[in-house]
């Protein structure tokens, strides 16, 4: 081919290039938007190497975090509680051992040497001491049966501190889970375990692990929030030296001149052991020897010789049935001077917002799951028959009167 062939043929090879090239440029750009496509589809679906997460996301990382978390610590509380045997612990053992030797040597100064002033006095502090009990670390701090200002508040704290019953955080918090896990491994003093262990055993032996897991779940922000309950807590150890020791032990030697030894026997360790076995009767005896008329289900009983002894905290099924009743019991003024207590200084405006349970509520709860030995009144099936010809004796009587 000549040179002149080939020059009336090139002219259109440029354009040609130049449609082959921009062709070409098209397709690659082309192909490159699918190829970004198709990526943004898949960051928007799997998200890309630098996607930020969002707080949704945020929330759901952290969820499985936690449930793993919460894997791991089910799978110890297991095992602990497989492998659990109560063991000993020997301070708190002789602790109880060096209180309850040294009732018994008090009582015996009671009758050989001691005066009569500080048999009295000792008599009065078991029972006002009592009251911070009660009235206080029961039913106002552990059950918020009733509201109380601070002057009560102070009082009651003071009078628990003679007790020394430990500091009311922790006696609270210990109540409230016997309470929501009464009678199962959860429960501090569970009856089931025996006589022993719910009354002292549960002192002295290291905890189930479901009680430790227990304790930590309890709402006890009512008591943080507290100022005095919680300055009580802090300064306990001195308060305790103060108010359960010094203080009744130095009345009675700087009064009416009792001896130190004398005064120490019995207006500490006498003193202190009867209170404390006082309340353990209500975890002992009160779960074990009595009726239900509330709930036959349960293991608290009424018994009125922890009544009279607890000032008033023996009606315990009943109690355990409404732990927000502020009586403790359906008839709350028969002997239960704690209740007295409390309706005193709400008289005094000291206690407000006392709560309580109307009968319907306590009948219909009787019916549904009590033992049959709830009496609801005159015409009930269960009356004693002495009861009964005494009533039916007065309702003659009566008759005949309106006949004349």
């Amino acid at each position: 081919m000549s040179s002149e062939e080939k020059n009336t043929m090139c002219p259109t090879t440029p354009i040609v290039q130049a449609a082959s090239s921009q062709l070409t440029c098209r397709t690659t750009a082309s192909n490159n938007n699918i190829q970004q496509n198709d990526e943004a589809t898949n960051y928007e679906k799997f998200g890309g190497p630098n996607d930020v997460f969002s707080e949704k996301d945020n929330d759901i990382s952290r969820t499985i975090k936690k449930l793993d978390e919460e894997t791991k610590e089910n799978s110890k509380l297991r095992r602990e509680i497989e492998q659990f045997r109560p063991s000993i612990k020997w301070p708190d053992l002789i602790v109880q051992l060096f209180i309850h030797l040294g009732c018994l040597y008090g009582l015996f100064l009671c009758v050989w040497s001691a005066k009569l002033f500080t048999l009295l006095f000792a008599f009065l502090t078991v029972i006002a001491s009592g009251f911070g009990i009660t009235a206080g670390a029961h039913r106002l701090w552990s059950h918020r049966a009733y509201k109380a200002k601070w002057p009560l508040r102070m009082l009651l704290v003071f009078l628990f501190t003679i007790a020394g019953q430990r500091h009311i955080y922790v006696w609270a918090l210990d109540h409230r889970v016997h309470h929501k896990y009464s009678e199962t491994d959860a429960d501090p003093h569970n009856a089931k375990r025996g006589f022993f262990f719910s009354h002292v055993g549960w002192l002295v032996l290291t905890p189930h692990p479901l009680v430790v897991e227990k304790r930590k779940m309890v709402d006890m922000s009512d008591l943080e929030n507290d100022s005095i309950v919680m300055w009580q807590k802090k300064l306990y150890p001195m308060l305790f030296l103060l108010f359960a020791i010094m203080l009744p032990v130095g009345i009675p030697v700087y009064f009416w001149n009792e001896t130190l030894w004398n005064s120490f026997w019995i207006n500490f360790n006498a003193r202190f052991c009867i209170t404390l076995n006082i309340a353990f009767f209500v975890n002992s005896v009160a779960h074990m020897w009595g009726q239900k008329p509330y709930d036959k289900f349960i293991s608290p009983v009424e018994n009125l010789a922890v009544s009279i002894a607890a000032l008033g905290e023996g009606w315990h099924n009943y109690h355990h049935v409404f732990p927000w009743d502020y009586k403790t019991g359906e008839l709350g003024n028969c002997w239960n001077p704690s209740t007295h207590f409390i309706d005193f200084f709400a008289k005094l405006g000291w206690a407000y917002d006392l709560k309580s349970v109307s009968s319907k509520m306590i009948a219909r709860r009787a019916q549904r799951s009590g033992d049959g030995s709830h009496i609801w009144g005159y015409g009930d099936a269960d009356i004693e028959l002495e009861d009964l010809k005494e009533l039916e004796a007065m309702k003659s009587v009566n008759s005949s009167e309106k006949t004349n």
